[in-house]
């Protein structure tokens, strides 16, 4: 299920353990969220790359306002957080989790 007013979009990587762990979080929160491998998305990780100067993983967008005007806030390991937790409380705070 994906919130009618925010969706999560999580950049990952195959064999990333702080990737598997994030995704796992998330799923013992009930957060939904669209995974995106980076290797299989490669066009739109370099654009969220450009945007924020960061190319570290796991990185997210939460995308609120879908419909009809969307507002994206980018995070990035390093930049926005430093630790797994740290992210899944900026996530939490976006869902009111």
């Amino acid at each position: 299920m994906y919130y009618m007013d925010k969706l999560l979009v999580l950049f990952t990587m195959k064999g990333c353990p702080w990737c598997d762990l994030m995704k796992d979080k998330l799923k013992e929160q009930h957060i939904d969220f669209i995974d995106r491998d980076i290797d299989k998305y490669d066009e739109e990780y370099k654009l969220f790359t450009d945007v924020t100067n960061n190319d570290f993983i796991p990185a997210f967008m939460v995308i609120e306002n879908v419909e009809p005007d969307p507002v994206s806030h980018l995070y990035a390991p390093e930049r926005d957080f430093d630790e797994i937790d740290d992210g899944i409380k900026i996530i939490k705070e976006h869902f009111n989790k």
